[in-house]
């Protein structure tokens, strides 16, 4: 590697290492670690790294983003904003992030892709990534490269620093419904959902797709809902899955909170509003009985819209509420949140 370029990766490993976490293969080991046995790290994990619905921010939550990790290897599934400093909280090393899957063009679910792509390229990671997603993630991907190239062409000032392309390494493949991948030895399969509902035959109906993804890795397999409505499709795709990690909506919060924020809203504009979140978003009620149509073996809550009587945690009313009709594992996600398979 040429000395300049090594210097600017070094200068740029230096701006991150607080957030960077030791891996097994580069911590020290203590005299009392050297004798102990091995840690045996499970093959597959799936990290929630944001788990608030969009678009308000939240204090305790990011938006939408989680991490697949499997065989060495890293997938990030939606960059809502904050993805980057979750992706290296949770020990995330960028030379080994190979893809992002957007599962929809919402704002809460790409907010922080320009940040994960200026972070590789401040890293100077030249590794090749691929970004899959909907139509419209290539736009938006253009778009995003074309706003890193004078940051990319003014590097760090090291003399002869040679300037990497933001373009060169990253490229997009758009999907549609029933659109499959083979991720080394993971099969990737995308069905749209019913978070759109634009009217049939409409220029919006045959452009825009939200997606759902399902991951089927060597004996395990993971469906991810994104944003979706009640959707028959969804439940198909979840077919005996090992872990379904769904959206929620509490649609009396939410209504509840337009309320008090918004009091000029007439009664059919909170009627048409309702009707929106329970058309393009799921419920607990949805959830049990999506699981339980589909046979899925646990469920993971995230992408959470709602709250407790006063604004307060009500993960324990959601997992009741699910399980009234799904039997399995239910479990509301945190941040940072991992599940090991």
């Amino acid at each position: 590697m040429p000395q300049s370029a090594r210097l600017a990766r070094l200068a740029a490993m230096a701006l991150i290492a607080p957030f960077v976490v030791p891996t097994m293969a580069t911590a020290q080991p203590t005299p009392a670690a050297q004798s102990a046995p091995p840690v045996v790290r499970p093959d597959v994990e799936w990290v929630t790294l944001g788990t608030m619905g969009g678009p308000m921010p939240s204090a305790t939550r990011a938006e939408p983003a989680n991490l697949l990790v499997h065989g060495g290897k890293l997938d990030l599934v939606d960059a809502g904003d904050g993805a980057a400093t979750a992706f290296l909280r949770a020990g995330g090393n960028w030379r080994a992030l190979r893809s992002i899957w957007i599962s929809h063009i919402h704002f809460d679910h790409i907010g922080g892709l320009f940040g994960v792509l200026g972070l590789r390229l401040q890293t100077r990671s030249q590794e090749p990534l691929t970004i899959y997603g909907p139509p419209g993630t290539k736009a938006i991907v253009d778009g995003l490269v074309a706003a890193m190239k004078p940051s990319a062409r003014s590097g760090f000032g090291v003399p002869g620093e040679v300037p990497i392309d933001p373009a060169a390494t990253v490229r997009v493949v758009e999907l549609d419904d029933g659109s499959t991948v083979m991720l080394g030895d993971t099969r990737v399969t995308a069905a749209a959902n019913s978070h759109y509902s634009f009217p049939a035959g409409s220029d919006e109906a045959r452009t825009f797709r939200s997606l759902s993804f399902r991951f089927d890795l060597p004996g395990k397999s993971i469906v991810y809902t994104g944003d979706t409505g009640p959707s028959e499709a969804v439940t198909r795709l979840a077919k005996n899955a090992d872990l379904l990690v769904t959206e929620l909506i509490d649609v009396e919060f939410t209504i509840a909170n337009l309320r008090r924020r918004a009091t000029d809203l007439s009664a059919t504009d909170l009627a048409n509003m309702e009707t929106h979140l329970r058309t393009h978003h799921i419920t607990t009620a949805d959830i049990g009985a999506m699981a339980a149509a589909a046979g899925v073996k646990s469920v993971v809550i995230t992408h959470i819209a709602g709250g407790g009587a006063n604004g307060g945690d009500a993960s324990d009313r959601y997992v009741a509420e699910v399980k009234r009709s799904f039997a399995g594992e239910v479990t509301v996600a945190s941040d940072l949140k991992r599940f090991a398979f």
